[in-house]
């Protein structure tokens, strides 16, 4: 229960229901805060327990500056979680490794269970290995199933074993299209208390549920485990960004150009780590999935989040999709109560504002590499001119993150880092110049074609950020209609696939009788998943594959997703362009990126030559379509059962009971180590002693850095573990599917091939001196760490300015404690990384102002002790520590900035804490 400092505890009646509410304007300054911040009120205001949520908290958040910067902490605690099957796999590891480590102490293994809500969608795993054929679904899940069956069975467990944990299976939607369908509640109702829906998730376009005023955003694993066992996250109080929308979109333009271009405004304006709210007369003209693709793209700009407050278009849409009347009426009836209701009319307070009218908004693309890159329509051809120079005979390093899962936006080199061949080369104003490579090929069917530079190997419909609009999809299959009525097809270059975010998709394209065209053209239904978005592309044809990399050819692919990021898409592609699903349809059909799609003819037609103007539909054809063809009961029927699955997955072979049975052969999941040995209570808080040297690195090392991600490479402690468990190269998959095991992922922790450890000259990749051995010969850091674990010998990192910035990855930390770190020294750290180190039991402290392991003369060479540590066991956190190393002496900051933390820490991490509290009830 609230302490209720500021009484603000009230009834709310609705219809024949009463609900308890912590009404806002109990506190002073409430009405003049944006959406955003007051459903952070609300949070506090319900949570004040005065240690980790204080009124203080409460009060400075009702004082709120908008033009301060960010500096006061509060704990914000949300009311669910979601999460996809590669970030979400390790947090019911943890959970499953918990109830063990309960029977062990003496108590009911049945009692660890998720404290708030959370649910798990399985969408990062279909890959496009079939496409063009009426059987490419049934072929895709086959192979997914035959990929991923260890994980499946241990989620189908979980399912079954866990209070407040289900799963939606493979093949029913994607992560972030299911929550705004099914999943979100907008307001909550429980235990007779209503309060705003709040969920993060362990993916970045968690926040596609901003665009239904849902707060919430992506959160790494451990952040994600903290709420779900009920447990805040720590934060600052936000800026926020008012961005004020105004008149229509212009006919012929559609939701992405519109998320593009805000995309393009917000990076430029620079929103990393702020709140982004919409407000004004414009809002009323953006359907709720126009809002949603917005919400979807937040982390492409950078932002925390990008919402939209509750209106009559939220209740439409709840309505739509199945809400039932009762929760309708309460969320309108609370949204006006507390002020989250939107007048068109007021503009809030917030700390910089930035406009829109919606009718300069023009049809547009984004690339060859950003999503932030847009291009207009009209310039796209001469664009294309221009920036192939800088890929043609270059060589294109596959990023580090280009793997199977969705990253935060970050600024960090691994993901802005461009191609060696990026220095532009001169070239005429219009592009004329530009290069040929005309290549032959033969497919295996006997058709034959040219491959030149330009030509679109990839054009797909994926990802949940446009397949979830109803208009650009419906729009997408009239370009389709008509263009299969003017004789065109793909070009048989072009690997096309069609990817939606839920089942209700093809049921209105199947009621609108449109399906069989998309088909015509090779648009059929691949899977309901992440694909192309998160490089889950699958093989390009083998003899256009051996054409791109024998010829070194600049080809292309053009999305409807979200990500184009160098690398990510196909190792074959080197171009890739986001754009809607109608424009992904006719760059299928014109078959290259080298043509004036506006003016030039797309391709010729059983009637002659056929411009884009010619297949391109009506607004008004789309929106009757839309009106006569989408109604409530196919998400009724969609979701009626949406946690049960088909007969495979109830078909799997699981164990029954509270506990898993842990299959010593498996090398996708693993039990975790984290209670292994641990008592019933915490041992006291030591000093470090005779620690050495695990890492010492420059400044902006990110998570991208730490953390494994991509490929798994032949020759790496990874590779060797599981070529030693009999798994063959070719089925070594990626580390994100492996997130399950840690014997996996620490032997990939800080491996990335861009890490400088500076106890080397001149060395990148995942290597340090092991001072265990004669001569402290270059090793492996995971081989390095064992050598240290068999000497007893504690490690510690050292490190420069804004250490663990970019994406917020549980491993990075995960991966760092289990390789024996015990603490960080570092100039600075991004903050949600410093508390996920403590979650995990390292301490991080932080050198002082103007001291640095250069200033000090640290080599990295000596032998560290941290004393004064052992201060925390009186039950406060010492400012400092004292810090020895071969006579060097200095004092380091301890960064542990809150007493829910310094809890962490005492108990050996967050998820000890948990457990322990969890046996004394």
């Amino acid at each position: 229960m609230s302490a209720n400092s500021f009484g603000s505890l009230d009834k709310l009646q609705v219809g024949d229901k009463s609900y308890d509410i912590y009404r806002l304007d109990a506190v002073e300054g409430s009405a003049r805060l944006p959406y955003s911040l007051k459903v952070l009120l609300e949070n506090l205001l319900r949570t004040e327990d005065g240690a980790n949520v204080t009124a203080e908290h409460i009060r400075a958040l009702g004082q709120w500056d908008p033009k301060a910067q960010p500096n006061k902490e509060i704990q914000f605690t949300p009311a669910r979680v979601i999460m996809q099957d590669f970030t979400g796999v390790p947090c019911v590891v943890d959970l499953a490794t918990m109830r063990e480590a309960v029977r062990d102490l003496g108590g009911d293994a049945s009692r660890i269970n998720p404290l708030a809500p959370a649910e798990m969608v399985i969408d990062h795993s279909v890959i496009v290995d079939y496409f063009g054929s009426p059987d490419a679904f049934e072929r895709n899940v086959q192979r997914e199933y035959e990929r991923n069956r260890e994980r499946y069975q241990f989620l189908r467990w979980g399912q079954t074993a866990f209070d407040e944990f289900k799963v939606v299976p493979p093949g029913t939607g994607i992560v972030h299209q299911v929550n705004i369908e099914h999943l979100a509640r907008v307001v909550f109702d429980r235990d007779g208390v209503a309060y705003p829906d709040t969920c993060v998730g362990t993916d970045s376009h968690t926040t596609m549920e901003n665009g239904i005023g849902v707060l919430g955003w992506g959160v790494g694993g451990i952040e994600a485990e903290a709420a779900m066992l009920g447990q805040p996250i720590s934060m600052l109080i936000p800026r926020v960004v008012g961005f004020k929308l105004s008149g229509e979109l212009p006919a012929g333009t559609t939701a992405t150009d519109l998320v593009l271009t805000v995309t393009e405004m917000l990076r430029e304006h620079g929103v990393v780590g702020k709140f982004v709210e919409f407000y004004g007369e414009g809002v009323h003209a953006l359907p709720l999935a126009n809002r949603a693709t917005i919400g979807n793209m937040s982390p492409e700009f950078g932002s925390t989040c990008a919402i939209f407050p509750i209106d009559d278009e939220t209740l439409s849409y709840l309505r739509l999709t199945g809400r039932s009347e009762e929760q309708i009426a309460l969320v309108e009836a609370y949204a006006k109560a507390q002020g989250l209701w939107l007048d068109p009319s007021v503009e809030p307070e917030f700390s910089e504002y930035l406009e829109l009218d919606l009718a300069t908004v023009v049809p547009s693309l984004a690339g060859p590499k950003r999503p932030q890159d847009r291009i207009s329509l009209a310039e796209a051809k001469t664009t294309w001119r221009r920036d192939v120079q800088n890929y043609v005979g270059s060589v294109l390093g596959t990023l580090d993150e280009a793997s199977n899962e969705s990253f935060p936006a970050s600024d960090s080199p691994a993901v802005t880092r461009q191609s060696n061949g990026d220095k532009p080369r001169q070239v005429d104003p219009d592009g004329s110049n530009r290069p040929h490579k005309r290549v032959p090929v033969t497919l295996e069917d006997g058709t034959e074609f040219e491959l030149d530079h330009g030509h679109v190997a990839v054009a797909a419909i994926t990802s949940c950020t446009n397949t979830s609009n109803p208009y650009v999809m419906i729009g997408a299959a009239l370009l389709a209609k008509n263009a299969v009525e003017k004789g065109l097809t793909r070009k048989p270059w072009v690997k096309t696939s069609l990817a939606p975010g839920s089942q209700v998709v093809t049921d209105y394209l199947e009621r609108a009788g449109l399906t069989p065209y998309l088909d015509k053209i090779g648009f059929n239904l691949v899977g309901y998943g992440c694909t192309t978005c998160i490089g889950n592309t699958g093989p390009l044809q083998p003899e256009i594959s051996k054409a791109v990399n024998d010829n070194d050819l600049a080809v292309t692919a053009v999305l409807s997703g979200n990500r184009n990021f160098e690398g990510r898409i196909s190792p074959d592609v080197k171009m890739n362009y986001l754009a809607s699903p109608p424009l992904v349809i006719a760059y299928a059909l014109a078959g290259t990126m080298d043509v004036d799609i506006l003016n030039d003819p797309i391709a010729d037609g059983a009637d002659g030559p056929v411009y884009l103007r010619d297949i391109w539909p009506a607004p008004e054809d789309v929106a009757a379509i839309v009106e006569s063809s989408i109604g409530q009961e196919m998400f009724a029927a969609s979701y009626a059962d949406v946690f049960k699955g088909d007969e495979r997955w109830t078909g799997l072979d699981i164990p029954t009971g509270d506990l898993f049975e842990w299959d010593p052969s498996s090398t996708y999941v693993r039990k975790a180590p984290y209670f292994d040995g641990m008592s019933a209570e915490p041992e006291p808080v030591t000093d470090i002693h005779g620690a050495r040297v695990l890492a010492k690195l420059g400044d902006s090392v990110t998570t991208d850095h730490i953390s494994p991600a991509g490929a798994i490479k032949v020759g790496t402690p990874a590779a060797q573990y599981l070529q030693d468990n009999g798994v063959a190269v070719k089925d070594f998959n990626s580390y994100g599917s492996r997130r399950g095991n840690h014997e996996v992922m620490i032997r990939g922790t800080f491996a990335n091939i861009r890490l400088r450890n500076q106890l080397l000259d001149d060395v990148e990749g995942g290597f340090t001196r092991d001072f265990t051995q004669e001569g402290a010969p270059q090793s492996f850091i995971y081989d390095a760490a064992q050598n240290y674990a068999a000497q007893g010998t504690p490690l510690v990192v050292i490190a420069g300015k804004e250490y663990g910035s970019g994406s917020s990855r549980d491993w990075a930390a995960k991966g760092t404690a289990l390789l024996g770190v015990r603490a960080v020294i570092a100039e600075s750290y991004e903050r949600i990384h410093r508390s996920n180190l403590i979650g995990l039991g390292v301490l991080p402290l932080q050198f002082k102002d103007g001291e640095s392991a250069e200033s000090l003369g640290l080599t990295g060479t000596e032998t560290f002790d941290i004393t004064g540590v052992t201060a925390m066991n009186e039950g406060g956190v010492p400012d400092e520590v004292t810090v020895r190393a071969d006579g060097k002496e200095f004092s380091a900051t301890v960064r542990i900035d809150t007493p829910g933390e310094a809890d962490y820490y005492r108990n050996g991490g967050i998820l000890q804490y948990v457990l322990r509290n969890l046996i004394r009830k």
